[in-house]
């Protein structure tokens, strides 16, 4: 069994309100999603775009809840604009989530990703880095890791995604080669390799001792199949429910908690299901997860 002390269960709030399809839950406000959090029994959230602001506000509202914030996506530009670009708002952004408590900060290379272009087949037309573009990532995200961690004392994790310059298992792997631990640590996210086809248990026991947040996000197969089939791009995908819960889907969860705690994870699991909220309740689903990582996990 995972350990209580070392292990925190939190819950995206893309289930309720979906940020890059505003019109997906957009009748759900703030608040009732962070009481609909609590209520399933979760105390950690990520960021959406409703959340307030201010950290004096925000905190409020969360605190009446028994939540807190552990981690907020960030999009970096290393390979298309000059750093300076990337490094002042990632400054700003890291400054917010340590004002809020947070100790990780997920950051996704932006750059040409294809996963918010709605008519862009998701398994088509991918950039892929050349030498030195990789030189320039690697290097942007030692600079960046290096000032979360010695300025803000937040880590930074790297979030593989779908429609990205890093998706694949090779480019994970170059990514990790190419970085330093001490500022680099890895975001696994259990539906994306599935997604693309590779194996999230094998990605766990790889990286293992470099995870410093997780993801638990399923697929459902016969969806993904269906987006690759109709050619139907990322938000398509979502739209249709390629993703869901863990333990909705095809992922042996057993085996990834089980490497988890072979090597004592420390940090945040959070549930990153996102769906159309018409047809997947975000408090029914939620509920569900929460149950199916307790009986898993002892959590």
């Amino acid at each position: 069994m995972l350990n209580k002390e070392k292990v925190k269960l939190g819950i995206a709030p893309i289930a309720w309100t979906n940020d890059d399809l505003p019109d997906l839950g957009s009748e759900n406000t703030f608040e009732q999603c962070v009481s609909e959090m609590a209520l399933a029994g979760f105390t950690g959230s990520e960021v959406g775009n409703k959340y307030p602001k201010d950290v004096d506000t925000l905190k409020k509202a969360l605190e009446l809840r028994g939540i807190e914030i552990c981690n907020a996506w960030f999009s970096t530009f290393l390979i298309s604009k000059p750093f300076e670009e990337t490094e002042v708002p990632f400054r700003e952004h890291v400054k917010f989530l340590a004002d809020m408590g947070a100790k990780v900060a997920g950051i996704s290379e932006q750059s040409y990703s294809t996963q918010g272009i709605e008519d862009q087949p998701v398994f088509e037309g991918r950039h892929e880095m050349d030498d030195r573009e990789w030189e320039l990532l690697c290097e942007g995200l030692n600079r960046l890791g290096k000032i979360s961690k010695e300025e803000y004392g937040v880590h930074l994790t790297f979030h593989h995604h779908m429609g990205t310059v890093v998706q694949s298992a090779d480019e994970v792997e170059r990514m990790m080669a190419g970085t330093n631990p001490e500022y680099v640590s890895l975001l696994f996210d259990s539906g994306h390799f599935a997604y693309c086809q590779e194996d999230p248990v094998a990605m766990v026991k790889t990286y293992a001792k470099r995870i410093r947040h997780v993801h638990l996000k399923d697929i459902r197969p016969e969806v993904v199949e269906k987006v690759r089939q109709e050619r139907m791009s990322f938000l398509e995908g979502v739209r249709a429910g390629a993703f869901t819960i863990p333990g909705d889907g095809c992922i042996d969860f057993d085996s990834i908690f089980q490497v988890l705690e072979n090597v004592s994870y420390e940090g945040y699991m959070v549930v990153e299901a996102e769906q159309d909220p018409a047809k997947a309740n975000p408090l029914a689903y939620a509920i569900r997860a929460r149950k199916f990582i307790a009986e898993k996990t002892g959590l």
